[in-house]
Protein backbone atom coordinates (compact mmCIF):
# COMPACT_ATOMS: atom_id res chain seq x y z
CA UNK A 1 0.00 0.00 0.00
CA UNK A 2 1.06 3.40 -0.99
CA UNK A 3 0.99 6.03 1.58
CA UNK A 4 -1.02 8.38 -0.51
CA UNK A 5 -3.71 6.21 -0.65
CA UNK A 6 -4.41 6.03 3.06
CA UNK A 7 -7.02 8.34 3.06
CA UNK A 8 -8.96 6.77 0.79
CA UNK A 9 -8.51 3.44 2.64
CA UNK A 10 -9.71 4.61 5.90
CA UNK A 11 -12.52 6.45 4.66
CA UNK A 12 -14.05 3.73 2.40
CA UNK A 13 -13.60 1.00 5.45
CA UNK A 14 -15.29 3.40 7.57
CA UNK A 15 -17.90 3.93 5.97
CA UNK A 16 -17.68 -0.02 4.84
CA UNK A 17 -17.16 -0.90 8.80
CA UNK A 18 -20.77 0.95 9.81
CA UNK A 19 -22.91 -1.85 9.00
CA UNK A 20 -21.48 -4.19 11.87
CA UNK A 21 -22.15 -3.85 15.22
CA UNK A 22 -19.18 -1.75 16.75
CA UNK A 23 -16.89 -3.78 19.13
CA UNK A 24 -18.13 -4.20 23.29
CA UNK A 25 -15.27 -1.43 24.15
CA UNK A 26 -16.61 1.30 21.10
CA UNK A 27 -20.15 0.53 22.20
CA UNK A 28 -19.79 1.26 25.88
CA UNK A 29 -18.12 4.63 24.97
CA UNK A 30 -20.74 4.97 22.38
CA UNK A 31 -23.31 5.03 25.08
CA UNK A 32 -21.92 6.53 28.23
CA UNK A 33 -18.57 8.16 27.31
CA UNK A 34 -18.24 6.94 31.10
CA UNK A 35 -13.87 7.17 31.51
CA UNK A 36 -14.45 4.24 34.41
CA UNK A 37 -16.81 2.36 32.13
CA UNK A 38 -14.57 2.07 29.14
CA UNK A 39 -11.72 1.22 31.39
CA UNK A 40 -13.22 -1.54 33.43
CA UNK A 41 -14.95 -2.93 29.72
CA UNK A 42 -11.62 -2.69 28.15
CA UNK A 43 -9.77 -4.58 31.05
CA UNK A 44 -12.31 -7.14 30.76
CA UNK A 45 -12.34 -7.15 27.23
CA UNK A 46 -8.44 -8.61 27.56
CA UNK A 47 -8.65 -12.39 25.89
CA UNK A 48 -12.29 -12.05 25.77
CA UNK A 49 -14.82 -12.51 22.76
CA UNK A 50 -16.87 -9.61 22.16
CA UNK A 51 -20.24 -11.26 23.21
CA UNK A 52 -18.42 -12.16 26.53
CA UNK A 53 -17.61 -8.88 27.34
CA UNK A 54 -20.75 -7.28 26.62
CA UNK A 55 -22.41 -9.49 28.52
CA UNK A 56 -20.12 -9.12 31.42
CA UNK A 57 -19.63 -5.65 31.57
CA UNK A 58 -23.75 -5.03 31.75
CA UNK A 59 -24.23 -7.34 34.79
CA UNK A 60 -21.40 -5.52 36.82
CA UNK A 61 -22.20 -1.93 35.90
CA UNK A 62 -26.26 -3.20 37.19
CA UNK A 63 -24.11 -3.50 40.49
CA UNK A 64 -21.99 -0.53 40.83
CA UNK A 65 -20.35 1.84 37.90
CA UNK A 66 -18.50 4.18 39.95
CA UNK A 67 -15.18 3.57 41.87
CA UNK A 68 -16.82 4.09 45.33
CA UNK A 69 -19.62 1.99 45.01
CA UNK A 70 -17.75 -1.02 43.18
CA UNK A 71 -14.76 -1.41 46.28
CA UNK A 72 -18.49 -1.94 48.32
CA UNK A 73 -18.92 -5.12 46.49
CA UNK A 74 -16.95 -8.64 47.76
CA UNK A 75 -14.94 -9.87 45.14
CA UNK A 76 -16.56 -12.74 44.81
CA UNK A 77 -20.03 -10.81 43.64
CA UNK A 78 -17.51 -9.06 41.27
CA UNK A 79 -16.05 -12.50 39.82
CA UNK A 80 -19.64 -14.09 39.74
CA UNK A 81 -20.58 -11.18 37.75
CA UNK A 82 -17.59 -10.90 35.09
CA UNK A 83 -17.75 -14.76 34.43
CA UNK A 84 -16.45 -16.07 32.11
CA UNK A 85 -13.89 -13.22 30.76
CA UNK A 86 -10.46 -14.58 30.53
CA UNK A 87 -8.52 -14.31 33.80
CA UNK A 88 -11.95 -13.57 35.88
CA UNK A 89 -10.36 -14.12 38.89
CA UNK A 90 -7.32 -11.64 38.26
CA UNK A 91 -9.52 -9.28 36.51
CA UNK A 92 -11.45 -8.70 39.20
CA UNK A 93 -9.10 -7.80 41.93
CA UNK A 94 -7.30 -5.52 39.26
CA UNK A 95 -10.91 -4.02 39.31
CA UNK A 96 -10.72 -3.20 43.28
CA UNK A 97 -7.33 -2.01 43.08
CA UNK A 98 -7.91 0.60 40.56
CA UNK A 99 -11.00 1.66 41.99
CA UNK A 100 -9.20 1.91 45.17
CA UNK A 101 -6.18 4.02 43.35
CA UNK A 102 -8.65 6.34 41.50
CA UNK A 103 -10.45 7.47 45.01
CA UNK A 104 -6.80 7.99 46.77
CA UNK A 105 -5.10 9.54 44.26
CA UNK A 106 -7.66 10.80 41.33
CA UNK A 107 -10.92 11.58 43.59
CA UNK A 108 -12.16 9.06 41.75
CA UNK A 109 -11.37 10.11 38.20
CA UNK A 110 -10.22 8.28 35.24
CA UNK A 111 -6.91 10.65 34.55
CA UNK A 112 -6.97 11.70 31.21
CA UNK A 113 -2.75 11.80 30.31
CA UNK A 114 -0.70 8.71 29.25
CA UNK A 115 2.07 8.52 32.07
CA UNK A 116 -0.91 8.61 34.83
CA UNK A 117 -2.95 6.07 33.34
CA UNK A 118 -0.29 3.25 32.65
CA UNK A 119 0.40 3.81 36.48
CA UNK A 120 -2.77 2.19 36.76
CA UNK A 121 -2.63 -1.93 37.62
CA UNK A 122 -3.49 -3.89 34.41
CA UNK A 123 -3.05 -0.45 31.95
CA UNK A 124 -0.84 -0.81 29.09
CA UNK A 125 -0.39 1.25 26.23
CA UNK A 126 -3.45 0.19 23.93
CA UNK A 127 -6.06 0.21 26.65
CA UNK A 128 -4.02 4.13 28.49
CA UNK A 129 -4.67 5.22 24.11
CA UNK A 130 -8.51 3.76 24.23
CA UNK A 131 -9.06 5.74 26.93
CA UNK A 132 -7.77 9.41 25.60
CA UNK A 133 -9.43 8.11 22.65
CA UNK A 134 -12.62 7.18 23.45
CA UNK A 135 -13.12 8.96 26.75
CA UNK A 136 -11.20 11.94 26.98
CA UNK A 137 -11.09 12.64 22.89
CA UNK A 138 -7.89 12.97 22.32
CA UNK A 139 -5.72 12.23 19.54
CA UNK A 140 -3.63 9.05 19.48
CA UNK A 141 -3.39 5.52 18.24
CA UNK A 142 -4.70 2.23 20.09
CA UNK A 143 -3.07 -0.55 18.86
CA UNK A 144 -4.37 -3.91 19.31
CA UNK A 145 -3.82 -7.13 17.44
CA UNK A 146 -5.86 -6.34 14.51
CA UNK A 147 -4.46 -2.85 13.97
CA UNK A 148 -0.98 -4.40 14.21
CA UNK A 149 -1.78 -7.31 12.31
CA UNK A 150 -3.81 -5.30 9.33
CA UNK A 151 -1.43 -2.28 8.42
CA UNK A 152 1.28 -5.12 8.43
CA UNK A 153 -0.88 -6.92 5.40
CA UNK A 154 -1.26 -3.98 3.69
CA UNK A 155 2.18 -3.05 3.40
CA UNK A 156 1.45 0.35 5.12
CA UNK A 157 4.16 -0.62 8.10
CA UNK A 158 6.45 -3.50 8.46
CA UNK A 159 6.77 -3.93 12.15
CA UNK A 160 7.08 -6.66 15.00
CA UNK A 161 5.18 -5.65 17.46
CA UNK A 162 2.00 -3.40 18.59
CA UNK A 163 4.34 -0.56 19.81
CA UNK A 164 6.15 -0.35 16.78
CA UNK A 165 3.26 -0.19 14.73
CA UNK A 166 2.05 2.68 17.24
CA UNK A 167 5.38 4.71 16.33
CA UNK A 168 5.06 4.08 12.50
CA UNK A 169 1.10 4.93 12.48
CA UNK A 170 2.09 8.06 14.36
CA UNK A 171 4.60 8.77 11.84
CA UNK A 172 2.44 8.19 8.44
CA UNK A 173 -1.36 8.47 9.73
CA UNK A 174 -3.35 11.68 8.86
CA UNK A 175 -4.59 12.49 12.37
CA UNK A 176 -8.09 12.57 11.54
CA UNK A 177 -7.88 9.10 11.93
CA UNK A 178 -5.76 8.65 14.97
CA UNK A 179 -8.72 8.32 17.33
CA UNK A 180 -10.88 6.35 15.27
CA UNK A 181 -8.40 3.74 13.79
CA UNK A 182 -9.03 1.03 16.31
CA UNK A 183 -13.00 0.99 15.81
CA UNK A 184 -12.51 0.50 12.08
CA UNK A 185 -9.83 -1.85 12.32
CA UNK A 186 -11.24 -4.26 15.10
CA UNK A 187 -14.37 -4.28 12.63
CA UNK A 188 -12.77 -4.81 10.07
CA UNK A 189 -10.80 -7.29 11.80
CA UNK A 190 -13.64 -9.54 13.49
CA UNK A 191 -15.86 -9.70 10.56
CA UNK A 192 -13.97 -9.56 7.07
CA UNK A 193 -9.62 -9.23 7.49
CA UNK A 194 -9.68 -12.39 9.25
CA UNK A 195 -6.30 -13.46 10.85
CA UNK A 196 -6.62 -16.51 9.38
CA UNK A 197 -7.92 -17.06 6.11
CA UNK A 198 -9.65 -13.75 5.38
CA UNK A 199 -12.43 -12.97 3.25
CA UNK A 200 -10.66 -11.49 0.48
CA UNK A 201 -13.21 -11.74 -2.23
CA UNK A 202 -15.59 -9.30 -0.56
CA UNK A 203 -12.86 -7.07 1.08
CA UNK A 204 -13.51 -3.05 -0.53
CA UNK A 205 -9.80 -2.12 -0.56
CA UNK A 206 -8.21 -5.66 -1.71
CA UNK A 207 -6.58 -3.48 -4.71
CA UNK A 208 -5.38 -1.39 -2.52
CA UNK A 209 -3.88 -4.40 -0.07
CA UNK A 210 -0.27 -5.81 -0.25
CA UNK A 211 -1.83 -9.12 1.15
CA UNK A 212 1.66 -9.38 3.09
CA UNK A 213 1.78 -13.07 5.32
CA UNK A 214 -1.48 -14.28 3.38
CA UNK A 215 -1.47 -18.09 2.71
CA UNK A 216 -4.92 -18.87 2.39
CA UNK A 217 -7.88 -16.62 2.08
CA UNK A 218 -11.82 -16.74 0.28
Amino acid sequence: MEDRDIKTVMKQLRNFTSRYNAPAVSQVADETRNPYKILISCLLSLRTKDAVTKSSTERLFSLADNPKDMLKIPVEKIENAIYPVGFYHRKAETILNISSILLKEYKGIVPDNFENLLKLPGVGRKTANIILTMAYHKPSIAVDTHVHRITNRWGFVSTRNPEETEKELKKNLPQEFWIDINNILVTFGQNLCLPVSPICSKCPIIFFCDRKGIVRNR
